[in-house]
């Protein structure tokens, strides 16, 4: 074995120059596919991050998971009945209190209560619909990115004012509103309320931005006319992956609705899965471009090293150490490359994670890159195993030479 290394190592050191463009090959395949993963792949968990964190990531509604039965569907089997309500139906989560304290039990996570509500917000003449989203800043903290997102104000601050409130940085633009301003709320139930805006905030969506608003529980609850109604609890999962489970069980236990951030965005998952199948499609054509460099190499050396071979069966080597030899050569000049290319890899991920760039909608921003060992292991995986099929075909080309007829052909 030490022979056919010492053979191959000879092969490949001795056209340095060919050894070299190989290498060079398949180091600026490598370099490329780690820089290209690492940006999309970055790109795509900044997106998931911003979106995910920017909401709760289960909603626990009012809504029943399955209708109510009526009572003489309960005693007759027979009998059947669509849409029988009662005359007056409180709204919201029976017990909402009882229900947070039993999932705090075992959902790993933060939990929050909250009355959601749509009110006509009045100033300076205009009328605008906006979504009102009553809060306990306590616990508001564990469950979305409210706080880092104020720009003028604080979650604190809903509390120095009577029917404060906080608006979206884009809606308070649009009509003109300042800190300090009064503002008129009317609900849907016709509760009319004097609200002052005590901050505003910028989450980063648009429509987040210009019709919503965030009030206290308990002024939400005098727009929706009900004393101590909840009509969602809103969860927060350590680990954001787990949230379809988690909601899952938890519909189950309070047969209430319960929604993931994955349901809801479905359609937005879909794209990034197409998405992902397009930026490994695009590394595997890099490293399939290198390694033609790597085949070229590999038949070259096997057709100058032709007489070698005929001395090395005349020799006794048989076929399988003749077409390892060339093999090997080909793992040296992919291995040699991978290497060179995590270096490469790095040093571009690097440098394109540090150019700034403006865009109409923020200031300054860097490119968000994913530093991962993945990329690294699976660039080399794929590099190698190019590498070993390009040199296997002029391996095994070289083996099935008989001596006598290279000898012929030679003189």
């Amino acid at each position: 074995m030490n022979l056919i290394l010492s053979i191959a190592w000879t092969h490949v050191t001795h056209r340095a120059r060919q050894t070299l463009v190989a290498i060079a090959g398949v180091m600026m395949g490598v370099g490329f596919s780690i820089m290209m993963a690492a940006m999309m792949e970055g790109s795509q968990d900044d997106f998931i991050k911003t979106l995910v964190d920017a909401l709760p990531h289960i909603s626990v509604t009012d809504e029943l998971r399955e209708p109510t039965r009526q009572p003489a569907e309960i005693v007759y089997q027979a009998a059947e009945f669509h849409g029988l309500t009662p005359e007056a139906r409180r709204p919201g989560i029976k017990n909402p209190m009882a229900i947070i304290a039993s999932l705090q039990s075992w959902v790993p996570g933060a939990l929050t209560p909250s009355v959601q509500s749509k009110a006509v917000l009045r100033f300076a003449g205009r009328n605008l619909t906006l979504s009102i989203v009553g809060i306990d800043p306590r616990t508001e903290v564990g469950v979305s990115n409210l706080a880092t997102h104020m720009r003028q104000g604080t979650l604190v601050s809903l509390y120095r004012a009577s029917n404060a409130i906080l608006l979206g940085d884009r809606l308070a633009t649009k009509i003109g509103a300042r800190v300090n301003s009064n503002v008129t709320l009317t609900s849907a139930q016709g509760a009319v309320m004097t609200a002052r805006v005590v901050g505003m905030f910028h989450s980063g969506f648009r429509v987040t931005d210009e019709t919503t608003g965030y009030v206290l529980l308990k002024t939400a609850q005098i727009l929706e006319m009900q004393t101590g109604i909840v009509n969602e609890i809103r969860v927060r999962a350590r680990d954001p992956m787990n949230a379809r489970l988690i909601s899952e069980r938890i519909g189950e236990q309070t047969g209430y609705k319960s929604i993931s951030w994955q349901e809801a965005q479905e359609d937005l998952l879909s794209t990034i899965t197409l998405r992902n199948v397009l930026m490994y499609t695009i590394v595997g054509a890099i490293l399939l471009v290198a390694s033609f460099g790597t085949y070229n190499i590999i038949s070259t050396i096997t057709h100058e090293k032709i007489r070698d071979i005929a001395i090395l069966k005349s020799l006794g080597f048989r076929n399988q150490a003749i077409r390892s030899i060339f093999i090997i050569e080909a793992g040296l000049v992919g291995l040699a490359g991978a290497l060179l290319g995590w270096l490469l890899g790095y040093l571009l991920t690097w440098g394109v994670a540090s150019l700034e760039f403006k865009t109409p909608f923020s200031d300054y921003n860097h490119l968000p890159v994913l530093y991962t060992m993945k990329h690294y292991l699976l660039a080399t995986a794929v590099a190698l195993a190019s590498s070993l099929i390009a040199g296997y075909f002029p391996a095994h080309a070289a083996a099935r030479l008989h001596p006598v007829d290279i000898i012929r052909g030679a003189t």
